[in-house]
């Protein structure tokens, strides 16, 4: 009897572990998936110091949202992950997680064990990735008109933002947007009071020492330095005796007579990630050198990839020229824009590079739109590394037919699992259409039996009219790889919260045990 009783009262314990966990899930997802799709509205998020952000971008919702249950944190993890792989979709992933977990929530209260709605929904995710994959459709190289379709979609309607990704896409070219560690979303620049353009090449953001130099530079070499330009240095308590201080005069003229070295090398350009040397500061004004200290890690990085540069330390101004040479950059142009407060450089020695600068009238307006304009850069990339599907939900609902059939051959209970995928494949397109003011139920069931007439999975609900629309026609495309990460990452962290069991808060690290 009291075993009886015991695992009684373990089920409730599991249950309510689950029911509160799947809660923390909603909260998060009803931040974010009022944003959805081309009607969705803008979230306020408002600091402790009055500080205000006004986005509909799924991950910055997210990442400044005040999150204190464990569950929800990893919720945001979702997020982060679609943010870190593929720079869009992170509304979707949310989306689909949340949905991943209300389905298997209701799987799970109806008597399916947890580990077999677990394993079904892996298989129900596998098989949608393969149907996915099976569905796509391929780009036609940077001039496919594809391309703008997709940026516009994922630019939320905004063409001229979708343009400047275009341009800047065919600047590097396909190769370069196929290689593993470039991020075309990392070109985008916001700036506030600016026009909007595609730079060929890079900005720097820090304003030269001697920026009252009025000069374009064309054909010079560039320095950069992972150090300071300055000589090297002498411990305070060396200065206080005659050797120290004799070394310390030996280290300035030592650095002093390297200078002379930078116009024998032709450079016009030096970047420093510390302090500069005002006599240093005074040679270079003195010779038309620009000198940019203090400057970050990335621009300095994007600043050697750009001109060919090998950084160096200071001590490397002790070689001769000859030897120094091999380590500098060169660029064909360089001039610092007052109106930036930038510096300008391009036609590099060294990897095409582009810069998307985004710009409005004032500083969060700026951010907001660099937001978008980093989604769509990043979609126009995914696109053409794995190619696209009907936006929408179109896809999606296409892809949950599919599974349908399948689930009608499957035997035991992991077909519960794949009923909880079939379910969230449909939440996309339900949560579109709400946002555009339509009834879920209706528009679902009615694009769900025009796809089956026509065998056609890129119809969709068209949010103007409610109307069924043939989404290729009408441009709203997205990447494939922006749907599989979006779909297996929620896969992966609906798994582990229905899995949890019990919460147990830790003892702090420093207690002894």
């Amino acid at each position: 009897m009291s075993g009886s009783k015991q695992v009684h009262t373990d089920g409730e314990e599991r249950f309510s572990t689950l029911m509160n966990n799947a809660s923390a899930v909603r909260a998060i997802c009803s931040a974010v998936e009022g944003t959805l799709g081309p009607k969705g509205l803008d979230t306020m998020l408002v600091g402790s110091q009055g500080e205000v952000i006004i986005t509909n971008d799924g991950v910055t919702i997210l990442e400044k949202m005040d999150v204190t249950h464990p569950a929800a944190r990893l919720m945001i993890q979702v997020a982060k992950s679609q943010q870190h792989q593929i720079g869009d979709g992170t509304t979707t992933a949310t989306v689909l997680a949340g949905a991943l977990i209300s389905e298997g929530v209701t799987q799970v209260t109806r008597g399916v064990p947890v580990a077999k709605v677990v394993s079904g929904m892996q298989q129900g995710i596998e098989l949608a990735v393969e149907r996915f994959r099976e569905r796509t459709r391929e780009i036609a190289g940077l001039q496919d008109t594809a391309m703008l379709r997709i940026a516009v979609t994922a630019g939320r309607e905004q063409r001229e933002l979708a343009r400047l990704i275009i341009a800047a896409a065919a600047g590097v070219g396909e190769a370069k947007l196929h290689e593993e560690g470039f991020r075309l979303a990392d070109s985008v620049m916001a700036c506030e009071g600016s026009l909007s353009e595609v730079w060929p090449g890079i900005i720097v953001s820090q304003k030269p020492m001697n920026a009252h130099m009025d000069t374009e530079m064309r054909d010079i070499g560039v320095l950069v330095l992972m150090d300071a330009l300055e000589p090297e240095n002498v411990s305070e308590e060396s200065l206080v005796t005659e050797a120290g201080y004799q070394r310390y005069q030996e280290l300035r003229e030592q650095f002093r007579s390297s200078l002379p070295k930078l116009l024998e090398l032709g450079v016009g350009l030096i970047a420093a990630d510390r302090g500069v040397d005002p006599e240093a500061e005074q040679f270079c004004s003195d010779h038309g050198i620009l000198v940019l200290q203090r400057v970050s890690r990335r621009d300095l990085l994007q600043l050697s990839e750009h001109t060919g540069a090998r950084p160096v330390r200071r001590t490397a101004l002790r070689k001769s020229a000859r030897e120094l040479a091999p380590a500098l950059g060169s660029a064909g142009y360089a001039a610092y824009d007052e109106r930036l407060e930038r510096v300008r450089v391009s036609r590099g020695g060294g990897e095409q590079r582009v810069t998307i600068l985004v710009g409005a009238a004032t500083s969060e307006a700026a951010l907001e739109r660099s937001r978008i304009a980093r989604d769509a850069a990043s979609a126009v990339q995914a696109a053409v590394r794995g190619g696209y599907l009907p936006g929408g939900g179109a896809a999606e609902l296409a892809v949950a037919r599919d599974l349908e059939r399948r689930r009608e051959t499957m035997k035991g209970m992991e077909a519960f699992g794949v009923d909880a995928v079939i379910g969230a494949l449909r939440k996309p397109l339900a949560q579109i259409v709400i946002n555009a003011g339509f009834n879920p139920l209706e528009k679902v069931e009615e694009l769900k039996a025009a796809q089956a007439a026509m065998e056609s999975d890129s119809l969709g609900i068209d949010c103007d009219s409610g109307k069924v629309t043939d989404f290729l026609d009408a441009g709203i495309m997205d990447p494939t790889e922006v749907k599989i990460h979006a779909l297996q990452a929620a896969g992966e962290v609906a798994s582990a919260i229905l899995r949890i069991h019990t919460v147990i808060k830790m003892k702090p690290p420093f207690e002894e045990t």
